[in-house]
């Protein structure tokens, strides 16, 4: 049995993928079908970039909520905080030590 690869003419065969031209061949019929295709894929990255604007929004309220979450409670602590501290303060005594 001969290899394939020796068959003569076998190399020669055109298949999909030794073709390098495109599916719809450069006429005037095929500039409707691209105007077409141009405008459907126009249609869809619209639909896209309004999904994409209103995620955006929504992550951006959620940011501002937990910024001002995080803000009160900062001052919750800071105003907690220096009360303790006062206290601590008058809580204290001296006394001296001998060695």
């Amino acid at each position: 049995m001969p290899i394939s690869s020796a068959i003569k003419g076998l190399q020669n065969i055109k298949s999909m993928q030794n073709v390098n031209k495109s599916g719809i061949p450069n006429k005037e019929n095929s500039d409707f079908i691209k105007l077409h295709m141009c405008e459907k894929e126009r249609t869809r990255l619209n639909c896209e970039k309004i999904r994409i604007q209103q995620r955006l929004e929504i992550i951006q309220d959620r940011l501002i909520e937990i910024q001002a979450h995080n803000d009160k409670k900062a001052e919750q602590m800071f105003n907690s905080g220096s009360k303790e501290l006062n206290s601590v303060k008058s809580e204290w005594k001296t006394m001296s030590i001998d060695y």
